[in-house]
């Protein structure tokens, strides 16, 4: 069942492809600059043309480029950037979700009432904000034009990631509040991402093996990853009130203060618009927990270092972003408005949970939603690795909600390239709730790895991440 309203899709970081206009006036969409389908993204990251060389201009705030790179349409493949956010599954399984709840894109001279809307992850927030407004309006009113049950139709942004903050600087600062009926945002880094100052403050050089890359000035040129900077205080700094500082309380090495100081008022806005206006309390907030996640960070000697808890206090979170980062509206980690989901960062969109989910929040109607299993699974998965070296896979198992301890549970680990077919598995024990698994010789690509109970009745609730397998002899 569908509503009558207009459902937004928006991505996060690197999920919308980028194409330019060629000089013989095709469009965009036939010179794709930014597609990386899993088996050529080492190609699109070492190119010698490819996009990823090309630092934005200094100074470029909430503008554009000039550069001619427009946004095509949302990633339907796996997609990563070494080191500068985690690697995400594409977005086709959510919308295709949608369309068969219903939700048509208006072809055949019908107005939409779903829109996937691509955008240049690059640029800011607020451009992008901006922009969003002047695609969805006009669409709705098409919609609205049609009377009857449309006639008092409104737009419902599904969210995930970045894409969250690109639709709340719309609704919050562009008077999308006025025809938004929810947001719902899937893994949204409310708050920011402790990730994000970690590349920042570091760089971006991957060097495994022969593999060399360097992203650095490129990911410091992005004011997207600056607005995804934690805005809560996660630096510790003993002179600081509870032992942590935020980034505009001490001088961040190697990045630009002004860059900083503009992420955190983008944040301080939004804070702001969000206190002043009730309806802003509509959100619904789907979250990843209980994966290990980088929440606070320690400063020496101009590097980074990353921990994953606040002193003995470890909130976990989705593996990118800590529960920290993901509850916004001034919330308490506890909060009702909050649907927690353990799942990693880059399969919340296509988690069967999150998509049960989605689709109640839609309809406005009580699903019977899949039974939820009982024993939770933390995965830690490398991003990259090199042929040669290997695939190396760590989980821990929750003990059940009885407390019951989760050793000898029979747990499949699954590695599946793009297209789906499997390349591996292993059925590797679990001593005190951990378990290992190691996979030689996987091809080169990015695959999907799923820690997951061995039989259909198992109570442990699978876990889906992604890593890049780079070939061996490839140097950018």
């Amino acid at each position: 069942m569908t509503s009558n309203d207009l459902v937004v899709v928006l991505p996060g970081i690197t999920g919308s492809t980028l194409g330019i206009r060629g000089d013989d006036g095709s469009p965009a969409s036939e010179n794709l600059i930014w597609a990386p389908s899993a088996g050529a993204v080492w190609k699109l990251l070492t190119g010698g043309s490819s996009i990823l060389r090309k630092a934005l201009p200094e100074g470029i705030g909430d503008g554009h480029p000039g550069d001619g790179v427009e946004p095509v349409g949302l990633m339907p493949d796996v997609h990563v950037l070494p080191g500068i956010w985690t690697p995400i599954r594409g977005y086709d399984v959510l919308v295709d979700a949608l369309e068969q709840q219903g939700y048509q894109r208006g072809t055949g001279g019908k107005p939409a009432t779903l829109i996937p809307f691509a955008y240049d992850w690059r640029l800011s927030n607020r451009y992008n904000g901006e922009r969003l407004k002047t695609v969805v309006e006009p669409a709705l009113e098409r919609l609205r034009a049609q009377g009857g049950a449309y006639a008092d139709a409104e737009v419902v942004f599904v969210c995930h990631s970045m894409g969250g903050l690109v639709a709340r600087w719309y609704v919050e600062r562009c008077g999308g509040a006025e025809v938004t009926r929810k947001l719902i945002t899937l893994g949204t880094p409310w708050r920011g991402a402790t990730d994000a100052l970690e590349q920042l403050v570091n760089g971006v050089r991957k060097g495994i093996g022969p593999l060399s890359i360097d992203l650095t000035d490129f990911s410091r040129s992005l004011p997207s990853l600056f607005q995804l900077l934690p805005e809560f205080a996660c630096i510790a700094d003993p002179g600081a009130e509870g032992g942590y500082a935020k980034t505009t309380e001490v001088s961040l090495p190697n990045v630009s203060t002004a860059m900083v100081a503009d992420a955190m008022a983008f944040h301080t806005d939004l804070q702001a618009a969000e206190a002043a206006r009730p309806g802003s309390r509509a959100a619904h907030l789907v979250v990843g927990v209980r994966q290990p996640t980088a929440t606070t960070v320690q400063i020496a000697g101009g590097h980074v270092t990353t921990y994953r808890g606040f002193g003995a206090d470890d909130d976990l979170g989705d593996g990118t972003v800590p529960l920290t980062g993901a509850i916004g509206l001034g919330e308490a980690l506890d909060t009702n408005l909050a649907v927690r989901v353990p799942e990693q960062h880059a399969n919340l969109q296509c988690n069967q949970t999150v998509l049960d989910q989605v689709q109640e929040i839609l309809s406005a109607r009580p699903l019977r939603r899949r039974e939820l299993a009982d024993t939770s699974v933390r995965a830690v998965v490398p991003d990259l690795v090199t042929t040669q070296e290997g695939l190396d896979v760590g989980f821990d198992l929750e003990p059940d909600v009885a407390g019951v301890d989760p050793s000898g549970k029979a747990v499949t680990v699954t590695v599946r390239a793009a297209d789906g077919r499997v390349l591996a598995t292993a059925a590797p024990s679990v001593v005190d709730g951990h378990g290992e698994a190691s996979f030689a010789g996987l091809p080169p690509g990015t695959h999907t790895v799923t820690i997951a109970g061995s039989a259909p009745s198992s109570t442990v609730r699978p876990v889906t991440s992604t890593a890049l397998v780079w070939p061996d002899g490839v140097v950018g």
